[in-house]
C-alpha cells in the first residue's frame, strides 16, 4: 500500500542505498527498530520503504517541517545506526530532502 501523505506543504527525506551481504539478521533488526523511533519523533508522517533482490533500496520517509527532520538526524540512537550503516550495511547510499508542494493520490474502486 502507498502511504496516504497529508495536505502539502510537507518535507520527504529520500534515501537510496545499496545494501552489501553482511550483516543480514542485524540489519534487519535495526531497520524495525529505526521505524518505531521514527514513529515517535515529533513531525514524522509516514514512510514507504522498497528494496530489489540486487540491495538496492529507497526509502522515502515524510515529515512536517525541516526542523522535525534535523531533530531526528540528531537523535543519538539514530546516530549510531547511521554509523552501523557506514561500517557495516551499505556499499553506498545517497539522501535527498525535498519539500514537497503538491501531491496525487489515485485508488482504484474495489468492486467486491
Amino acid at each position: 500500500m502507498v502511504f496516504n501523505t497529508p495536505t502539502p506543504p510537507y518535507y520527504s527525506v529520500i534515501f537510496s542505498s545499496q545494501r552489501n551481504d553482511l550483516d543480514h539478521d542485524n540489519y534487519e533488526f535495526m531497520a524495525i527498530k529505526m521505524v518505531q523511533l521514527a514513529q515517535e519523533q515529533q513531525g514524522f508522517l509516514g514512510y514507504e520503504s522498497y528494496r530489489n533482490n540486487e540491495g538496492i533500496g529507497v526509502t522515502i520517509s515524510y515529515w512536517e517541517t525541516l526542523h522535525d527532520i534535523s531533530e531526528w538526524k540528531r537523535n543519538m540512537e539514530h546516530r549510531e545506526a547511521q554509523k552501523k550503516g557506514r561500517e557495516l550495511w551499505y556499499d553506498a547510499y545517497s539522501l535527498r530532502i525535498a519539500k514537497i508542494e503538491r501531491d496525487y493520490f489515485f485508488q482504484q474502486k474495489d468492486e467486491n
